[in-house]
């Protein structure tokens, strides 16, 4: 469909409208090899676009989805040492989406995946602090663990962090399950704070992210997310 130029060069987000028009009034717009001026339309799927002899995409579609990451598996698109990506388990979603955080080669759980790059550096700028929920299994001086850890006020290279939430799941001789909520997101923060701790992490599982929950998606697999789910997301 025939669009203003204008419009389908800040669709593509590569400037504003305003930019557009001047760029397009420098002649630094070309349509099919011949200049364009302010005003004129073009169909992306029919047209060849160009921006300072850059052709001009049509904006991708916008996916979204979650990830139940196994363990093994590194939270990145490609890996020079050949190991298992998060990329090839959604490779058959649509589109080249990237992980929204991270989780390390040992871990497990909830990933958001997407091309929204606004989105993305929504939720991973420090100010929003979207709080993370995981299932922790430990293992050491258990008794007073969620005392400990809820305690923890900074890590090891003295990076202040919010106080956790943490909640006893379960507790058998020296190994305990909690149930731990974070509001940073600090780079291998809980093992972080259990290494503080004296406790040894046997098993580390992501089961939320804001308001999306992990529920009962198998590990491998992946979903898209729902229009709701998307919505409450860009509110954060």
């Amino acid at each position: 469909m025939e669009e203003r130029l204008q419009k389908l060069i800040s669709a593509a987000g590569i400037c504003s409208r305003r930019h557009a028009e001047a760029l397009l009034a420098e002649g630094k717009v070309t349509v099919n090899g011949a200049p364009a001026h302010v005003g004129d339309r073009a169909d992306p799927d029919r047209d060849e676009v160009r921006v300072e002899g850059v052709l001009l995409r049509r904006q991708e579609k916008m996916v979204y989805l979650m990830l139940n990451k196994p363990r093994g598996v590194v939270t990145t698109l490609q890996d020079e040492k050949g190991r298992p990506t998060v990329a090839d388990l959604v490779k058959d979603c649509g589109a080249r989406v990237y992980p929204i955080g991270r989780l390390d080669m040992d871990s497990e759980g909830l990933l958001l995946l997407t091309n929204d790059g606004t989105l993305m550096q929504r939720l991973l700028h420090p100010s929003f602090a979207v709080d993370k929920t995981y299932r922790v299994v430990v293992a050491g001086a258990v008794g007073q663990a969620a005392r400990r850890l809820a305690a923890v006020r900074a890590l090891e290279d003295g990076t202040a962090i919010r106080p956790a939430q943490v909640e006893i799941i379960r507790r058998g001789g020296e190994t305990a399950e909690l149930e731990i909520t974070i509001h940073e997101g600090k780079n291998r923060q809980i093992r972080r704070m259990c290494a503080l701790c004296e406790l040894h992490v046997k098993r580390l599982q992501r089961v939320q992210e804001h308001s999306l929950c992990l529920g009962g998606l198998p590990p491998g697999k992946w979903r898209y997310l729902t229009e709701e789910e998307i919505t409450d997301l860009q509110q954060v």
